[in-house]
């Protein structure tokens, strides 16, 4: 499917610049004030989303590390990704298999720097004993969304378990030829299932796909659970991560779309480009995409 919308910078670069630094000067004296001057700096969160960051953006560094990053971004949620080294004097990686007394260090590593773990993932398990143990980590950490790609046969189980345990599912979507490639796949893969199983939407891979990212969402209305956000500098296997809203991913129109449905839930920033630098890239990402969540209120 090709785009609707060509590429169209939403702003001048001086004027993207501008707003960065002004967003920045609100969210630092909102910290400091806890005034009404918060909801101006976090314009997402009245309608209910999470704007957060997957760590794997950050896979060159230690989980402490990844969120002391996401802090600096002035985001206040994380979702994890399986192996990646917990460090901070820590032992071991972020998994099902961490014991009890560092799966106690990380969240209090977590409440420290006042960074939410609200989903796990890209991850899975090879039968229902695996499952159920992923099921009870993500319990004890208080995580509400396993991102995952299950294969169709588990979905059944995976749809009473997740009832049992009021944790998502939402099925994410690796580039083609994966098989949850294209939107029509998970619609029919999920149809009798819980409502705790739906989408992980990755605006990014839907572009590498050469899918329109808002059809795809049109698509899945009442099933996106979960979001990877990203904007791509052109369509393909070759486009990159760029700022949003200033590639081809029609970040705006993502926005729209989301608010059209009533999408509650979060958004993982997964900027997989400029590995070692790539804070910087998300913190002005997040910046541009609270100027649009403001500017459609």
């Amino acid at each position: 499917m090709k785009f609707t919308n060509t590429t169209k910078a939403v702003a001048t670069k001086a004027a993207l610049g501008l707003s960065f630094l002004l967003l920045i000067f609100v969210a630092c004296k909102s910290r400091k004030t806890g005034s009404n001057t918060a909801s101006n700096a976090y314009p997402e969160a009245k309608l209910g989303w999470e704007l957060g960051a997957q760590a794997y953006s950050f896979n060159r560094y230690t989980f402490t590390e990844a969120v002391a990053k996401i802090d600096s971004c002035n985001l206040r949620y994380v979702e994890a990704f399986p192996g990646q080294r917990i460090g901070g004097g820590l032992k071991g990686s972020i998994s099902p298999d961490m014991d009890k007394a560092t799966r106690d260090a990380v969240l209090d590593m977590l409440k420290a720097k006042n960074v939410k773990l609200v989903a796990f993932g890209v991850t899975g398990a090879n039968d229902e004993a695996g499952w159920i143990k992923l099921f009870d980590f993500c319990k004890y950490m208080g995580i509400a969304t396993i991102t995952a790609e299950p294969n169709e046969k588990d979905l059944p189980m995976l749809s009473k378990l997740a009832d049992q345990y009021q944790i998502n599912i939402a099925i994410h979507n690796h580039p083609k030829p994966s098989h949850y490639w294209n939107p029509d796949i998970l619609l029919n893969a999920i149809k009798g299932q819980s409502k705790r199983i739906g989408a992980c939407a990755d605006i990014g891979h839907w572009t590498r796909s050469y899918l329109d990212p808002i059809e795809c969402l049109k698509k899945l209305d009442g099933h996106v659970l979960h979001l990877h956000m990203k904007d791509l500098n052109q369509q393909g296997e070759q486009g990159h991560d760029v700022h949003w809203g200033e590639g081809v991913s029609n970040t705006a129109g993502v926005i729209a779309e989301l608010k059209r449905q009533h999408f509650k839930g979060e958004l993982s920033a997964e900027y997989e480009y400029n590995w070692l630098t790539n804070s910087k890239d998300i913190a002005a990402s997040a910046v541009n995409f609270r100027r649009l969540v403001a500017a459609s209120n």
